[in-house]
């Protein structure tokens, strides 16, 4: 049986700010390759897979996908075939580019692109019928990891040591990581979810899908623009967190994340003397990325 060992991931203190305490949940430090909430993730979809008779994991994401490198490095670990399939098939004869794919592809798993188009069709029944009949049996994860079992692992990032703070702050990109930690989350706590993405009110209907609990709210305002969009504004507040802190950020979530409680706090949204813990749920191996895609535009890097 495929069991992940069970591990509580450290609370650092980051500032205190009028009267606000800012403290941060270490995820990205829970696993090398299996980032952050990507660990929580497959979790129990491993445990699942194992009871049936499939033969692979098949799950689908972008070229520099966070979910593509950790169900790879999980294939890695525990002897599994792995198949990405990848949105772009522009991208196919430039694997060497691009450090998701090639680490994903070191890992051994199997990449395959389809057009962008054809992307949009990843849950209809007849695209999946299709991969069925290329890949043969496989376990199906969709992208970004959630399902419910997804949701069961993100349940445990929280527990009695974080119980103390009356804010927690999560990066949101499909829903799940945030609907385990609402579940999750002691009944005096409220849950902000940052989303990345730029048109984000059907994510409400995503995370009711998981979670009946109503003590959470979406901030919308700092997405920069969308998906993967950042600006040097963004840029230079990530490099001086990590000077400050010690702490890196990635620009596709966390970075966005810390940008808009620090926002928050300086515009008095919470109250005085409130406790604030924000979940890093890793992605750095994103970085690597996105600086040669700022370095092509002769924009800052991320230190």
């Amino acid at each position: 049986m495929i069991q992940f060992p069970e591990i509580q991931s450290r609370v650092q203190f980051i500032t205190k700010i009028n009267e606000i305490e800012l403290h941060i949940l270490r995820e990205d430090e829970i696993h090398a390759t299996i980032s952050g909430n990507k660990f929580r993730k497959l979790q129990y979809n491993l445990q699942e897979f194992q009871k049936g008779n499939y033969d692979s994991i098949l799950t689908f994401g972008g070229a520099y996908s966070n979910h593509i490198s950790a169900v790879s490095a999980a294939g890695k670990e525990f002897g599994l075939k792995t198949i990405g399939i990848i949105r772009g098939e522009e991208i196919e004869d430039k694997i060497n580019e691009n450090s998701t794919l090639t680490f994903a592809q070191n890992c051994g798993m199997k990449l395959h692109f389809i057009s962008r188009e054809n992307y949009r069709n990843k849950a209809e029944d007849n695209f999946i019928q299709n991969l069925k009949n290329k890949f043969g049996n496989f376990y199906l994860l969709p992208e970004g990891g959630t399902n419910e079992l997804a949701v069961k692992g993100c349940e445990e990032i929280l527990g009695e040591h974080t119980s103390n703070f009356d804010f927690i702050c999560c990066a949101i990109g499909t829903g799940g990581t945030i609907s385990g930690i609402i579940n999750s989350s002691e009944k005096h706590q409220k849950t902000l979810g940052f989303p990345a993405l730029k048109n984000s009110e059907f994510l409400k209907n995503e995370i009711n899908k998981f979670t009946s609990r109503s003590n959470w709210e979406l901030i919308s305002d700092f997405h920069f623009g969308g998906y993967a969009k950042v600006n040097e504004e963004l840029l230079d507040f990530i490099n001086e967190f990590k000077s400050r802190f010690d702490v890196n950020l990635e620009p596709i979530y966390t970075g966005k994340m810390f940008y808009g409680i620090f926002e928050l706090i300086q515009k008095q949204f919470f109250p005085k003397g409130s406790k604030i813990l924000a979940v890093h749920t890793g992605g750095l191996q994103g970085i690597e990325g996105m600086n040669k895609k700022l370095e092509l535009k002769n924009k800052t890097i991320i230190k």
